[in-house]
């Protein structure tokens, strides 16, 4: 059965230390990671919550990363595309070598809240022999199993996105009139307006795409 394991780890022992520690107001969420063709490691992140324009200087300049790409702007909210370097052969072990699955990764003020998937707990025990053995610091939060399985994940829904758009039908958001607002729902869910916004488009985007599309909907 697997097993979700999560982590708190500093950003030296991760990625984005340099762009985290310069722009310790910014957000960073990872919202997948995509293994090419040419064994690289490209992750997406969505950056959110100060100065863009002072985290993208060192984001940039950060040697976790190369060949960074900004793929959309929702909201003041930033979508980028990267590479991990070399230089990130730490946590990114798990999902390369061990065969984990990041499930999420929040960054800020220089640590990273890590939720991931292993296939056991054999598969957690090398990771965590891995971490020790490497000098990776590392604090284990939660372990369990998951019970149910997850329904969203049919419909290609993060867990933040599925909670942010029950939360917005339970309190009367799609209703017409409308009984909420998207401040009431981000009261509700404990984030900002913003962060909701950027959740309900990209849920909303992902249901449609996995539940009424038999084609990507890019297709002819």
């Amino acid at each position: 059965m697997s097993v979700i394991a999560e982590f708190t780890v500093p950003s030296d022992d991760f990625a984005l230390h340099h762009a985290l520690t310069a722009a310790s107001e910014m957000v960073v969420e990872i919202e997948r990671v995509v293994a090419t063709m040419e064994d690289k490691i490209m992750p997406f992140f969505w950056v959110s919550g100060g100065d863009q324009s002072d985290f993208e200087e060192a984001f940039r300049d950060d040697p976790s990363v190369t060949d960074t790409t900004l793929v959309d702007e929702i909201e003041g909210s930033v979508l980028y595309r990267a590479e991990w370097t070399e230089n990130v052969e730490s946590i990114i072990y798990a999902y390369t070598e061990i065969g984990a699955t990041i499930l999420q990764a929040t960054g800020r003020n220089e640590e990273w809240e890590l939720q991931f998937r292993f296939d056991n707990h054999d598969k957690v025990s090398q990771f965590q022999a891995y971490c020790e053995e490497n000098d990776i610091s590392f604090r284990l939060n939660r372990l369990y199993h998951q019970e149910q399985p997850m329904a969203s994940a049919q419909y290609g829904l993060t867990s933040k996105q599925r909670e942010t758009l029950v939360t917005a039908l339970d309190t009367g958001y799609y209703d017409i009139p409308q009984r909420s607002t998207m401040a009431d729902v981000a009261e509700k869910v404990g984030v900002s307006q913003q962060a909701v916004s950027k959740r309900l488009h990209n849920g909303h985007k992902n249901l449609i795409t996995n539940a009424l599309t038999v084609n990507h909907p890019d297709d002819d």
